[in-house]
């Protein structure tokens, strides 16, 4: 039996995706431990300290509200995973 490809990206799609990664991997990595508010497509908000990115993900350092969504820790702390294409605008705040 031959698999259905159900979904296949476009090579254009696909360079536009690597490239804007690149940048907000740069950026993240520019403004380690710096205070930013973070929007993705989706509409949610978050305000936290950036603690790193790596291979499409941005590691958000944010009050513990302990059970909270994507958030996990154990101090007052919680690391927040984002996916760096999702992110539609990260703003400086300190």
């Amino acid at each position: 039996m031959q698999p259905k490809v159900l979904y296949q990206a476009d090579q254009n799609y696909i360079q536009s995706l690597k490239s804007v990664r690149h940048h907000l991997h740069s950026v993240c990595r520019q403004h380690v431990n710096q205070i930013v508010r973070v929007q993705t497509i989706d509409g949610q908000v978050v305000t936290g300290r950036i603690l790193g990115s790596d291979r499409g993900l941005l590691y958000l350092g944010v009050q513990n509200h302990h059970g909270a969504g994507r958030a996990f820790g154990s101090s007052d702390e919680a690391i927040l995973t984002l996916v760096l294409f999702e992110l539609l605008v990260i703003v400086l705040l300190s």
